[in-house]
């Protein structure tokens, strides 16, 4: 499985940017995708996930994002994105999309259980 994320950028705070990562694996619908995100000096932390169709496709945000962000996926061309509104500085950071399609949902909001990342894509938002 390889991911490609894409979308990021330089956004004044309060405007919204579009992140899309596209996974070239088989069975993308039975796969959990995530995005998490990297500040400098900071550890990865855990901003959304779309669970596989055994989880029901719920979705599961981060209190810091919760009402800002939503992700979604689309089964059909193996992509998930992630809309982001409202967004503030503190968001600014390198965000990165995820899968795996073992994952259990105790684990989600942890980075290491994660087999599969993209490279990662750089968001910054000016004050």
């Amino acid at each position: 499985v390889q991911l490609q994320a894409s979308g990021g950028g330089l956004v004044q705070a309060g405007g919204s940017l579009r992140l899309s990562c596209a996974s070239s694996g088989r069975a993308f619908r039975s796969f959990t995708m995530a995005w998490f995100r990297q500040a400098p000096g900071k550890e990865r932390e855990f901003v959304a996930a779309s669970r596989g169709s055994l989880g029901g496709y719920t979705t599961h945000y981060s209190e810091s994002v919760k009402g800002r962000f939503t992700i979604s996926r689309d089964n059909t061309k193996n992509t998930v994105t992630l809309q982001m509104n409202s967004l503030k500085p503190e968001d600014t950071a390198v965000y990165y999309c995820a899968a795996d399609q073992r994952i259990i949902l105790s684990e989600i909001r942890n980075a290491a259980p994660y087999d599969y990342w993209g490279q990662g894509t750089q968001v910054t938002v000016s004050s």
